[in-house]
């Protein structure tokens, strides 16, 4: 399977390189942005003005994103180049907007009314039932969380190589392996994130009006108490700010996963089945590859927002 990296100048002018050592690409339904690594002979000779990256794995583009870091190395004549990249959606989680209480807002007036990020887009979403309380120094991807969480109880997604998503994908793609397909499947936990016990202050700082007490994290003996003051984020319903905490710290501790030799398209919020997960919606995406070929690995998150693997 061809892979190959295009690199986009400040000019506007693009070259590729198709000569990859090994590269690692991630998508996650818990992190904002899509994410490349990669060492590549670099036979371009001018590497001073980049800008842009893009990732094509056989006939799809998968990233799209920011240079992070580029560093070029020559050692009797050979060229290396070694990069790393995040998708343009990142930037949601650099830029801040004024704090304080907005309400009557709809995705589509936090995504259009304040930056223009680059090839940054979401779903077409006028819903302005939801309302944000920004705190100081936090982030637009903050923002777009609250209200993905206050309109649909999930946590938002990108879908795509920079698109925002607060909604399931209606129409997603399906796919399916049986085992002579897949070179390994299994199944992962993850238990460092989670919290035990929760308790949050009342509208006059007095605490243990609010508490939460996870019995699937301390039925595995596991002591983490969080404390914290009046997440004004949640005033309708102060409860939800522990419920939303619980299920964010449990975020990806069980898994089902697979893998395969190559790559077809998949995204996150498809379907796949495979062994134990039927027809489940996609949760993380990683692709590695070098000189001996390309390996995709898919897993089925069961948590407090992909529960049994559905949104």
């Amino acid at each position: 399977m061809e892979v190959k990296i295009a690199v986009k100048r400040m000019t506007g002018a693009v070259f590729e390189e198709t000569k990859i050592i090994s590269f690692t690409f991630v998508k996650d339904a818990y992190i904002p942005y899509t994410s490349v690594t990669a060492r590549i002979y670099a036979e371009e000779e001018d590497y001073m003005s980049v800008a842009e990256i893009f990732l094509y794995v056989g006939d799809y583009l998968v990233h799209h994103g920011l240079v992070d870091t580029l560093e070029v190395t020559e050692t009797n004549g050979v060229k290396i180049a070694t990069l790393a990249s995040r998708g343009f959606t990142s930037l949601l989680c650099q830029n801040q907007i004024e704090p304080g209480m907005i309400t009557g807002i709809s995705i589509n007036d936090l995504m259009d009314s304040y930056y223009d990020l680059p090839y940054v887009t979401h779903e077409d979403n006028s819903d302005q039932s939801g309302y944000i309380y920004v705190k100081s120094n936090s982030s637009m991807w903050d923002g777009v969380v609250n209200l993905s969480y206050k309109l649909n109880k999930i946590y938002p997604y990108i879908r795509g190589t920079n698109c925002v998503r607060i909604t399931a994908e209606s129409d997603p793609s399906v796919f399916s392996y049986d085992e002579s397909q897949l070179t390994e499947s299994g199944l992962a936990y993850n238990f460092k994130r989670m919290i035990s016990n929760f308790n949050m202050a009342d509208i006059s700082g007095e605490y243990g009006s609010y508490t939460l007490e996870d019995t699937v994290v301390t039925n595995r003996k596991i002591v983490r108490h969080k404390v914290f003051e009046l997440d004004r984020q949640f005033l309708s319903d102060p409860q939800e700010a522990l419920n939303y905490r619980d299920k964010y710290a449990n975020r990806g501790h069980f898994r089902y996963f697979c893998r395969y030799s190559g790559y077809s398209g998949e995204d996150l919020c498809d379907m796949v089945s495979f062994g134990y997960a039927q027809n489940k919606r996609i949760s993380r995406i990683e692709i590695i590859g070098d000189s001996t070929g390309v390996d995709t690995e898919l897993s089925v998150y069961y948590d407090g927002f992909y529960s049994g693997g559905t949104l």
